[in-house]
């Protein structure tokens, strides 16, 4: 069986068709990067605009590649939530018009539940299935959130960021140090090259439940280090290597960052790292997990990668491949084939949640 996944959550149109919840046949993305880089962040209204320039060739790619015609699909799959409302609408309402146009069924699938299935597609294609119970830490620009996950993709919510998520903190230290977006990428590329320990950031101590992150203290610590320490002549050449290029190599961006700063993005990104797992590993132990899942754009941080591994846990712990821990099409076929297993189809009429929750 096959589904055909669509994704418009952000700034990323994706296609992709899935066979038997487990093989990628196809899996396409037209990246937005060039349109928002330029103002350090997504712009929803271009966002929107993109998407609707990318959505029919990047759907019929996706299809052609993989050999598929529309009458072949077992269902069609959208993202309905969470997201923005503008991006979601132009994904869900493709999907719609293809469902309404062939009797191909559709399928509603929460953007934050497929990441969690990227991870699931890969393990179980490897032949090393995720064991339950589980915990997934889904972590992203957008979102940062721990779910006790069962078997039968039954999810309970464990904590979530009460500010920024972790994804959005690299972003805006990035942009507060001079550096392009998004800025996840650059601070893995460049904190290898510091001494992680130089700075010292203290974990947020939280009232109520404690395996909620917070991260928007450490920012603020930042911010305040910047300040104290007389940084704004190299920023300012950041910025104006920026405009001159808006995509600086690893290269450039290293000849424009003294060892300080290198010391100050390693303790940084050292900082979030440990508070990501330190609360994932207490989730962990309080429902005896036997797997733990890592997923969304900021499992592709090599840092993260690196720090999961050496901390031996007792348990197996998953991240997906880079290329399905960023936005894509199929985690969403992916988290699909479950709903299409129990008959979980979506009506036309269903609308976009920019605020959709998963449990």
């Amino acid at each position: 069986m096959r589904i055909l996944g669509i994704e418009s959550s952000c700034d990323e149109t994706a296609a992709a068709v899935v066979e038997d919840g487990v093989t990628v046949l196809s899996s396409v993305v037209a990246s937005q990067m060039s349109t928002h880089g330029k103002y350090g962040g997504v712009v929803p209204e271009l966002a929107s605009r993109e998407h609707l320039r990318a959505i029919v060739p990047v759907v019929r790619e996706a299809l052609d590649l993989s050999g598929t015609k529309l009458e072949d699909l077992a269902a069609i799959a959208a993202t309905v939530g969470p997201g923005l409302v503008g991006s979601l609408l132009v994904g869900l309402t493709y999907a719609k018009s293809l469902s309404f146009a062939t009797g191909v069924p559709l399928i509603a699938v929460n953007h934050i539940e497929g990441h969690i299935h990227a991870t699931v597609l890969e393990a179980r294609r490897a032949g090393t299935p995720v064991e339950f119970p589980a915990v997934a830490l889904v972590v992203s620009g957008g979102h940062t959130h721990l779910f006790e996950l069962r078997e039968g993709f039954e999810y309970r919510l464990l904590g979530r960021t009460r500010d920024d998520a972790a994804g959005e903190a690299f972003d805006k230290v990035a942009k507060l140090l001079g550096y392009s977006y998004p800025g996840g990428p650059v601070v893995d590329q460049l904190s290898p090259l510091g001494d992680a320990a130089a700075v010292r950031f203290t974990f947020a101590k939280m009232k109520g439940n404690a395996l909620d992150f917070s991260f928007s203290g450490l920012k603020t610590a930042v911010l305040r280090w910047v300040e104290s320490h007389d940084m704004q002549a190299e920023i300012a050449a950041r910025r104006a290597l920026l405009r001159e290029n808006p995509s600086p190599t690893p290269e450039q961006w290293l000849a424009a960052t003294p060892q300080r700063t290198l010391d100050l993005l390693a303790s940084f990104q050292r900082a979030v790292i440990a508070e990501l797992l330190t609360r994932a590993a207490a989730a962990a132990e309080s429902i005896a997990a036997r797997s733990l899942i890592v997923s969304g754009g900021v499992a592709c941080n090599s840092g993260l990668r690196a720090a999961a591994k050496a901390a031996g846990l007792p348990y197996p712990v998953y991240f997906p491949s880079v290329g399905l821990s960023t936005d894509n099409a199929a985690m969403i076929a992916a988290a699909a084939f479950p709903k299409l297993a129990r008959g979980d189809f979506a009506s036309l009429d269903i609308a976009a949640q920019a605020n959709l929750t998963l449990a």
